[in-house]
């Protein structure tokens, strides 16, 4: 087993769990590969392209819109009225070919007993492609993109009452996996056992509560790893 968790996992925390929901992005693989690197570049032409502006300009708005509305998507449609969708096929058009199998997700994932699904601010098609190109698409049981949203995004409550609804998770049963502390608060306040995936792009400043989150590490193989020695199926 690799990577930090705090606190330790103990049986009692997890045994009850039947359903894990995680985020894709960041959180299913890391932030070293150069996958959402390349949606941001993409977004900012898209922002440059749409407005008419320098990519200066754009770059600003992006970040401007993402802090304030949870995603660029939601700041361009309630400031400019855009097409969601034209927005998510452009943005997610990009080379997936970085992602390479991963043997050990795919078991740590099936050592754990239960569904599995996501539970993401992109779209469907480039989570499925995403898990595809990991080699673990056959393990999640369904996808939940910010189209099912209703194009509201994490940490917003309201759709992750509708992910329960449509992926029939029993938050009191399912533990949620992420890599914004922000957004696993929802579903803290849900009753869900939450893990935060942590990595440099999200650090906490010293006013952030992070209380809500249960575990926190630097590897969820090595959480995945651990969650299932803790239930005597070790992978």
């Amino acid at each position: 087993m690799r990577g930090a968790t705090l606190p330790a996992i103990q049986r009692a925390d997890i045994a009850h769990i039947d359903t894990w929901v995680f985020d894709l992005d960041y959180t299913l693989y890391g932030a070293d590969i150069d996958v959402f690197h390349q949606i941001d570049v993409k977004m900012k032409e898209y922002i440059a392209r749409l407005l008419g502006v320098s990519v200066e300009r754009s770059f600003y708005l992006q970040k401007r819109y993402y802090r304030a509305h949870g995603t660029t998507l939601r700041g361009l449609m309630l400031h400019h009225g855009i097409n969601a969708d034209e927005f998510l096929e452009y943005v997610h058009d990009i080379d997936h070919s970085v992602l390479s199998p991963h043997p050990e997700l795919a078991a740590a994932l099936n050592a754990l007993p239960g569904r599995k699904v996501i539970y993401t601010n992109g779209s469907e098609s480039h989570a499925a492609k995403v898990i595809a190109r990991l080699g673990i698409a056959d393990i999640f049981d369904g996808i939940f993109d910010i189209r099912a949203g209703n194009y509201i995004p994490k940490p917003d409550p309201a759709p992750y009452a509708d992910m329960l609804k449509i992926l029939r998770v029993p938050p009191e049963r399912a533990a949620m996996f992420e890599d914004s502390f922000k957004n696993l608060k929802p579903a803290a306040d849900l009753g869900m056992v939450t893990v935060w995936v942590r990595h440099s792009e999200h650090i906490p400043g010293a006013d952030d509560d992070i209380s809500h989150c249960r575990f926190a590490t630097d590897d969820v193989v090595g959480w995945l790893e651990e969650a299932a020695v803790a239930l005597g199926n070790a992978p």
